[in-house]
């Protein structure tokens, strides 16, 4: 049989993410890092404590792009502006991951240069605008003006900066006038230690590791998702060779938990599928999601999909009884 395509393994597309919190952290910066496979499957997400909602979508849909369409996804958004509109409309209307065309997004590649994933950042201060009160030194790179975002990408990739926004020079003269930065100096792409402030993505990586260990155990292929009290994602995995279904799963049953501080399953028994169109945000009503709690105060959602959803739930059931 010829070799099938597959996406870039967890493990590696973890260890990006992390350099990309390891940056953000040193930064000062708070938003979410997606990495999605070549596939279209997202592999792995984290967003930083008090990153705020939304980025995380941001970032997923930028990274799909790069990924799937092989092409950073600033080139994408140019063509995008360039076609007539039906045809940009009609992209987005078979696309629908391709919601937010924004830049940003770069593919990975493998060791022989075939695209593997698509990695990407967005959030609080993610972004390509200078946040209020940062110093030069941590948006230059090797003296040359940088945005936050496009740092954390190059940085996560061991890549050189290079915008793909477009416009640092101007955003840099607007705040900072005709200051130039030794290249000495620049913090951008200077190495990142750990990142040891964000307890609230560290706890909820733990639990991840606990499902993906327990599924491991069992034999199974899934997806886990843990996200905060209105069921915008704090962090995201897919077992490699996993299903790419799992993952909306995962996120579904997690969010219903959440947002309705009950089991996932209860949801449906209590309102029915109808509940679904009263939400911001997709809930899913099968067993898998399980409420988090800090003492009594709910905190978050966790979920399990890609297998029996029984066996979903018995995972995160054991993880957090």
């Amino acid at each position: 049989m010829p070799g099938h395509p597959r996406d870039l393994p967890l493990a590696e597309a973890r260890e990006l993410v992390q350099r990309a919190v390891d940056k953000a952290e040193q930064l000062g910066l708070r938003g979410g890092v997606a990495v999605v496979g070549a596939s279209g499957a997202l592999i792995t997400a984290s967003r930083l404590d008090h990153g705020g909602p939304g980025g995380m979508a941001r970032a997923r849909s930028k990274a799909w792009i790069a990924a799937t369409q092989q092409i950073t996804s600033t080139e994408h958004l140019h063509r995008m502006t360039t076609l007539p509109a039906p045809i940009s409309a009609g992209f987005v209307g078979v696309s629908p991951e391709a919601v937010f065309p924004g830049a940003g997004g770069i593919p990975v590649r493998d060791k022989d240069g075939v695209v593997v994933a698509g990695v990407a950042a967005s959030g609080a201060t993610v972004s390509p605008f200078l946040p209020e009160g940062v110093a030069p030194e941590v948006v230059s790179a090797a003296g040359e003006p940088a945005n936050p975002e496009d740092l954390l990408i190059a940085y996560a990739l061991d890549i050189p900066y290079a915008g793909q926004h477009g416009d640092d020079a101007a955003r840099w003269k607007q705040r900072f006038g005709d200051l130039m930065v030794p290249p000495e100096n620049s913090l951008g792409m200077r190495p990142a230690p750990p990142a040891a402030a964000q307890h609230e993505l560290a706890w909820a990586k733990d639990l991840c590791d606990r499902v993906l260990a327990g599924a491991r155990s069992r034999g199974l292929l899934v997806s886990v998702a843990v996200v905060d009290r209105g069921g915008d994602p704090i962090q995201l995995d897919r077992m490699e060779d996993a299903p790419a279904g799992g993952v909306d799963i995962a996120l579904g049953v997690a969010a219903a938990a959440a947002r309705f501080g009950v089991p996932s399953e209860r949801v449906a028994q209590w309102y029915g599928n109808v509940v679904t169109d009263l939400n911001p945000v997709k809930v899913l009503g099968i067993p898998g999601g399980r409420p988090l709690h800090d003492e009594s105060r709910l905190v978050a959602g966790l979920g399990v999909g890609g297998a029996d959803p029984a066996e979903c739930a018995a995972l995160a059931e054991t993880v957090f009884p």
